[in-house]
């Protein structure tokens, strides 16, 4: 019996090549149709996070981030790629609150897409390169060329003597699949969630349910990923340097439900402040400036009166 770690790097080697193979289709694809910039790095981006049913959920601010790009111009740039048909986006939301869109990439029209770019359109291959029944058009035997021209005996009707029908196995060029069960979208997101955690700590939280049960928790809520994210952000930079301190950055304190709030409150001025660094147990910018005494001090004149020796 293989044990956990063993189990967990299985699962990760997986999911790499799926997504390896959706990004192939996806570079392949793209250079096939003339998608570039932005579009082609969204489609890269959807692929990474997705399944291998091309299903995927990050958020469009995680999108954003990580392009580098503003807000309304991924939201812009999604719509023509479900326009042009290339991924179907689904609204969901969890609670009283709105969460991240489904995605699902058109895996079919992505793969042949792919196949045109490198075999080219079917009328530039040359009549001597080899068939599918591995002889070259010009070398086929006359009974298989007549047996294809001549059709069936009975009147060139194929649905006379056919044993099979042509509308069973026929399936869509983009079928899609149906919504995965919200607990299962859940999970996946705290799965997310522990990841940043233990990247950004540096520390080794096992995907169990103890390390899952309050993330989970906040994601039912309404509480976003991205706001999760944020939380382990701020909780790194103000504890992550404080021997004591960094003790409590671990997920049963970070995502405890009477905490979280505060905890979220308190990074969400942390970023529109620019995420400045705590030195000593004191927030500073990158010039090393002190905001506790700027913010107290801020209205003070320092300038020498009239009359007065400086």
């Amino acid at each position: 019996m293989c044990c956990p770690e063993d189990y967990l790097s299985f699962q990760i080697q997986e999911d790499r090549q799926v997504s390896v193979k959706l990004s192939a289709y996806v570079w392949d694809g793209c250079a096939a149709a003339g998608i570039k910039g932005n579009k082609l790095l969204i489609m890269l981006r959807l692929a990474d996070y997705a399944s291998d049913e091309g299903i995927a959920y990050p958020s469009v601010a995680t999108i954003a981030r990580q392009l580098g790009a503003g807000r309304s111009t991924v939201i812009t740039l999604i719509g023509e790629l479900v326009k042009d048909g290339w991924l179907a986006k689904k609204e969901r939301r969890l609670g009283q609150r709105s969460t991240s869109n489904l995605y699902t990439l058109n895996v079919v029209k992505l793969r042949q897409a792919a196949n045109e770019h490198y075999e080219g359109p079917k009328s530039e291959r040359s009549e001597s390169e080899p068939s599918e029944s591995g002889h070259p058009e010009t070398e086929r035997p006359k009974e298989m060329k007549n047996q294809g021209s001549q059709g069936p005996k009975s009147g060139h009707d194929p649905s006379v003597n056919s044993n099979t029908d042509p509308s069973v196995g026929s399936k869509p060029s983009c079928q899609v699949p149906e919504e995965p069960d919200p607990e299962v979208v859940i999970t996946d997101l705290a799965k997310q969630a522990l990841s940043h955690l233990n990247l950004t700590t540096g520390s080794r939280f096992q995907v169990c349910k103890t390390s899952l049960e309050h993330i989970r928790g906040r994601l039912r809520e309404g509480f976003t990923p991205d706001e999760l994210a944020l939380v382990v952000d701020y909780s790194s930079e103000k504890w992550g340097k404080d021997i004591k301190m960094s003790e409590y950055l671990r997920p049963t304190t970070l995502f405890l439900p009477s905490k979280f709030p505060g905890y979220l409150q308190s990074a969400t001025k942390w970023a529109a402040a620019g995420r400045p660094k705590c030195v000593d147990g004191k927030w500073t910018k990158i010039g090393g400036e002190d905001l506790a005494f700027k913010s107290s001090y801020s209205d003070v004149k320092y300038t020498v009166p009239k009359g007065f020796r400086s």
